[in-house]
């Protein structure tokens, strides 16, 4: 009998198709929340490493600038801080100095701008004024929020989730007041930071969230339109989440129905909101195929842990790396929640 011509030949399955590198990814941490004093914990009990911090960002910088080799021609181009760079925790005097270290952190980053945005801890010591200038925002004199484009066809919308807030100006001003006002009305607990006896989504209704003022929420409806016309995909990011199964009530951004209003207005055109202040995390897609996600917090992390990411954009989705304590999070774009319930 003649032997097979293929006999002692192993066959080899045929090699994987290389997926292309992404378009460009972006770094994201939230919620660092750094202080130079012992740890401590939260109104609820959870513990919190206010110097280990400082580490978790150090470590965040050294990720992203050693990012993939193989996607170095797309590399880590930018990285967002969701908020909360100082803990309100850290004493008066000392806040200015540890804003400053959080940001000579951020400095260490090698792959381009790092972008910041204000939260409720960052102005419970520090004026705003002095913050938008000590992380060198690009917003427009007099608020701190603004848009930038890091590749053709995205656009990243950097919102300020205390533009409507009781916290971060003086007691007499008029924004100030008309908020206190606006948490009267709604929240009768005597402690405005507590959600006691409150139901549902009314839970934010406390001094610790804020809003996105009327001003703030046009500039967003003319973004949004510039990048509808322009065929561009749009991120938000801020510090309050502003979907209630992203989140837990508590922490939702108090006009959060207003800001998905202009979302909605403009079609496909947003694809995914990102926001920190909820330590937990969570993740959601809304009924129009929007991702919210809500990033875990850097200052919970015990010593050894992480919770950071590196966010890498395909054209057809965002691919969230997460580190840790982070979850990793697939969003396929253009995808509504009930295809995805049905996959």
């Amino acid at each position: 009998m003649l032997a097979s011509p293929t006999a002692g030949v192993v066959r080899r399955p045929a090699p994987a198709k290389q997926e292309p590198p992404p378009l460009f990814s972006f770094g994201v941490i939230a919620d660092v929340q750094y202080a130079d004093i012992p740890d401590g914990r939260s109104f609820l009990g959870v513990p919190r490493y206010y110097r280990h911090s400082l580490s978790v960002l150090r470590r965040a910088v050294k990720s992203w600038n050693n990012n993939n080799p193989a996607a170095a021609a797309a590399g880590v181009r930018f990285c967002v801080n969701f908020g909360d760079i100082v803990d309100g925790t850290c004493p008066r005097d000392r806040s200015l100095p540890a804003v400053r270290a959080v940001a000579r952190e951020f400095e260490a980053f090698r792959g381009g701008p790092a972008y910041h945005m204000l939260g409720n801890h960052c102005l419970y010591n520090l004026p705003r004024a002095d913050l938008v200038s000590e992380l060198r925002m690009p917003s427009p004199p007099g608020v701190a929020y603004y848009h930038f484009s890091p590749y053709p066809g995205y656009r990243f919308v950097v919102l300020d989730a205390y533009d409507f807030s009781a916290v971060g100006r003086p007691r007499d001003h008029p924004v100030a007041a008309a908020a206190r006002a606006f948490l009267e009305a709604r929240n009768p607990n005597a402690d405005k930071n507590s959600p006691a006896g409150l139901q549902g989504t009314d839970r934010r209704f406390v001094m610790f969230n804020g809003g996105v003022g009327g001003a703030q929420l046009r500039w967003l409806d003319g973004v949004l339109r510039g990048a509808a016309r322009r065929q561009e995909k749009a991120v938000v990011c801020s510090h309050l989440p502003v979907h209630p199964r992203a989140a837990s009530h508590t922490g939702l951004m108090w006009n959060y129905e207003e800001v998905m209003a202009v979302v909605r207005r403009h079609g496909d055109c947003v694809v995914a909101c990102l926001a920190g202040h909820d330590h937990k995390g969570g993740y959601a897609v809304d009924d129009r195929g929007v991702h919210h996600r809500t990033l875990e917090a850097a200052l919970e992390c015990p010593p050894g842990t992480d919770a950071f990411g590196r966010v890498d954009v395909y054209p057809n989705r965002l691919s969230l790396v997460g580190s840790d304590r982070m979850a990793s999070t697939e969003m396929l774009l253009n995808t509504c929640s009930s295809e995805l319930a049905a996959a």
